[in-house]
């Protein structure tokens, strides 16, 4: 048994079902670094994987959250299929050591890339809907989105969302946000985000997106903003 082989085998194990057709699972595994076409990479079933996810997700939050408004059960849905929770997904089923990259790539990190571990274990998610149908994807899903379920029993806010309630019962305006700069290699880029808000100082994030570097930027100003309102 080849390398390939032996991963395609340990990653049936870990998300429970066996593959009838194994060549969807490899497509799901396969960075751009290693195959010339793009329809043998994972990007066409991380597309998939992303909308049976959000499915999965949505549905379980409406059944587990009967009282609560759609405001609220947007909150966490918006918290559990952000990237940054994929990647936790990914880290703890050490889910890096599965990719099919390149050597180069490997060199550069890309094992360890939130945007490539969460694009590739969407595109899992995706291959389990065609293989084995809505209840493989399902069952992974709710085996390893459970623990993060069980995280936040009120709505969580996040900060970007935060900041701007707060302005706005204070009648400031909006807060502005400008990208500062972005570095790094495609796979593992770093941002950062300027938020700048009435009179306060401005605060800078940053992240591997822009969204997380944002986020970063409007914690910081809204804790600052805080402070000084208080004294």
């Amino acid at each position: 048994m080849n390398m390939t082989s032996f991963k395609l085998k340990s990653l049936e194990s870990l998300v429970g079902h066996q593959f009838k057709k194994p060549e969807v699972l490899k497509q799901a595994l396969t960075h751009a670094s290693v195959e010339r076409s793009s329809w043998n990479v994972y990007e066409r079933l991380e597309f998939l994987g992303d909308r049976v996810l959000g499915l999965v997700i949505a549905q379980t939050l409406l059944h587990r959250f009967p009282e609560e408004r759609e405001g609220q059960i947007s909150r966490r849905y918006a918290q559990l299929v952000r990237r940054e929770s994929l990647a936790i997904v990914a880290h703890k089923i050490n889910f890096g050591n599965y990719l099919l990259i390149s050597a180069g790539e490997e060199a550069a990190g890309a094992r360890e890339s939130i945007t490539i571990l969460s694009d590739a274990l969407e595109a899992v998610i995706g291959a389990l809907y065609l293989d084995g149908g809505l209840n493989a994807a399902e069952k992974f899903i709710l085996e390893h989105w459970g623990p993060l379920l069980e995280l936040d029993q009120e709505p969580p806010l996040d900060s970007k969302t935060a900041l701007q309630e707060w302005a706005q019962r204070r009648q400031f305006d909006l807060p502005r946000y400008a990208v500062i700069s972005q570095a790094g290699p495609a796979h593992s880029p770093k941002f950062i985000i300027e938020v700048s808000l009435g009179n306060f100082q401005p605060q800078r994030g940053s992240g591997t997106s822009k969204r997380q570097a944002e986020q970063m930027a409007a914690k910081l100003l809204f804790d600052h903003a805080r402070r000084v309102s208080e004294c």
